[in-house]
Order: C-alpha cells, then sequence, then structure tokens
C-alpha cells in the first residue's frame, strides 16, 4: 500500500540502521519524530527532510511548508533549505524554471535562504521527484520521549486541509457534483495555510512536543505519538475540528477525514498546568485551538495510519 511504512516496518528496515553512535545526536529517527535535534556549540541544530509526494500544482510551495513545519514543531526558526529536483526530461528545465521561483519565492516571504541542493532531467521517472532538506536553530528539547501521562493534546487548523486542497486543485473532477464553483475557491484556498510556523513558535514555550500532522492525517499523528511515547491516548472524538466541506466530500466519497494528509494543522502536546496560558498566548494572536485528548497509562487506542489521499486520487 502507498505512503509511510508501518511502525514495525520502520524500526526493522529503516530505524535499526543508524550509523554511529554520537553523543551530539540528541533526537534521531524515530516514530513520531518530524526532525532530528544536533548539539552544536551555540545551541541546537534541527534538521528535517521531506518529499511532495501527492501534490503537482503549488508543490514548490508545499515543499517549503512542509519542511518548514518540521523544523517548527521542534521548537526551531527554519532558516535554510536544500532542494532536490529529479525531473523527467519531457517536462523540461521550464518546469525546473517554474518550481524553483515557487520555491524562491516562497522562502523569500519567511526568511529561509535556499543553500544549494541538486538538479537534474531524467529518462528513469514519469512523474518529478520533488524533495527538501530544511535545516534551523532552537534552544528547545522537543521530544515524544518527554510525553507524560496526563498531558494534553492541542490542535490548530483543521483535519484534511491539505488532502482536499490538493484534489481541488489537482483532480477537480474528483469534487464535481459535491460543490459548487465558490466552495470549490474556498477549498482551494486552503493551501495557503499549510504552515503551522506561527503558531508553533507561540507554543514551543509551552509543549514537550509537537507534531505535524502529515502523510495518514491526525489519525497517523495521534497513532506514531502513541507509539513515540509508550503511552495510550484518550481521544475526544466530538472537539476534532473537521470543516463541513470535508465531512461532506468524506460522505459523498467514503473516506475518513481524520486520515486525510493534513499539513498546516498541528498537534501539541502540552502539560495539563500550562493549557489555558497556551491557549491564551494563541487566541491573543488570532488563532483558534481545540483540546482533542489526553495521555493515558495503560492499553492504547486503535488508530489507523493509512492515508486516504490515493484512494481518492484512483476514484
Amino acid at each position: 500500500m502507498p505512503g509511510k511504512l508501518q511502525p514495525d516496518v520502520l524500526r526493522e528496515s529503516v530505524l535499526n540502521f543508524a550509523g554511529a553512535m554520537r553523543n551530539d545526536l540528541l533526537v534521531g529517527g524515530g516514530i513520531g519524530e518530524d526532525a532530528a535535534l544536533i548539539r552544536v556549540h551555540d545551541g541546537i541544530l534541527v534538521a528535517a527532510s521531506d518529499p511532495v509526494t501527492g501534490a503537482t500544482r503549488n508543490a514548490g510551495r508545499l515543499l517549503v511548508h512542509i519542511n518548514a513545519n518540521d523544523i517548527a514543531c521542534k521548537g526551531g526558526d527554519p532558516s535554510w533549505l536544500i532542494v532536490t529536483l529529479i525531473v523527467p526530461g519531457s517536462m523540461g528545465a521550464a518546469f525546473i524554471h517554474d518550481i524553483m521561483r515557487e520555491i524562491h519565492e516562497t522562502c523569500a516571504e519567511m526568511g529561509i535562504a535556499i543553500a544549494g541542493g541538486h538538479t537534474e532531467l531524467t529518462d528513469r521517472y514519469a512523474q518529478p521527484v520533488i524533495s527538501g532538506t530544511m535545516l534551523g536553530m532552537t534552544h528547545h528539547e522537543l521530544s515524544a520521549k518527554r510525553i507524560h501521562a496526563g498531558d494534553v493534546i492541542l490542535v490548530t487548523g483543521h483535519c484534511g486541509l491539505e488532502g482536499m486542497s490538493i484534489i481541488a486543485n489537482d483532480r477537480p473532477d474528483i469534487f464535481a457534483g459535491i460543490f459548487t464553483p465558490e466552495e470549490m475557491n474556498v477549498i482551494r484556498s486552503w493551501g495557503k495555510e499549510f504552515s503551522v510556523v506561527k503558531p508553533a513558535k507561540i507554543l514551543r514555550d509551552y509543549a514537550v512536543y509537537m507534531h505535524d500532522p502529515t502523510e495518514g492525517g491526525l489519525n497517523g499523528a495521534l497513532y506514531e505519538m502513541q507509539e513515540g511515547s509508550g503511552l495510550g491516548i484518550e481521544i475526544f472524538r466530538d472537539k476534532i475540528p473537521v470543516s463541513p466541506l470535508t465531512l461532506r466530500a468524506s460522505r459523498e466519497l467514503g473516506f475518513e477525514p481524520c486520515n486525510l494528509i493534513s499539513s498546516g494543522m498541528l498537534a501539541a502536546v502540552i502539560p495539563a498546568d500550562r493549557v489555558s496560558n497556551a491557549r491564551e498566548a494563541l487566541t491573543h494572536e488570532g488563532i483558534s485551538s481545540g483540546i482533542v485528548g489526553r495521555f493515558i497509562d495503560g492499553g492504547k487506542s486503535s488508530f489507523s495510519a493509512n492515508e486516504e489521499l490515493w484512494k481518492i486520487l484512483s476514484l
């Protein structure tokens, strides 16, 4: 099945092969860990790498945001981006020019320098490979290992906003007869909401851990948070934010909104005694938030990590 590897496969085939042991690697590869933390002489370097796999339109902008989000979820400030583009020869240099211009414009808006990368044309692939590595600095050590029973899960954004936007932009035929032209424009506009840098910057002083629900959506993120913390989660399903438009599409097309890719949604784990102050800080900046669960000792809840976007795009 396309998408992220299941945790048991990930452990056996990827995480078991971690190279040399180094004391300056504070947080390395792990389930639920969005980025690595590396001790350097004047702080902590945050490093993350992510590709764009489901989108074509606005792929350059999305590439910057998904990688910046991973840095922000570790409490860092996204600062440097390395870009890898492997492009089918049939798409040519014109495609490279257009996507690099989009990456440049997005990075310039966010104060991120493009530090280098690799670009080539190839006849080996039918679709472009678009990947980025983002770097930034932090003084926080956020990790799933810091989560304790009683900690609360706070979210911003809403489930499936990235997946819905990708479909509306790349495969509008799938939504034919479900939405009006005005509603389609609303969904397409969600592409401007993929960044969680602002709320993450606010919450990093309150949280012990933050996560960006990408593939697998919120349910996938909850699954990874359980695996990473070793704890169970009591989920408050009626508190999970889902747009009425996403709910309508899910009923018509038969998918689970909480398993739809959700860049732009932020899940932060915060000790109970800090939650009120954290939400007040968000509200002060005009950012809405909700409490969707808490960590508990004992058995683990059942969350599916399967991504719904691939099923929808195959319709």
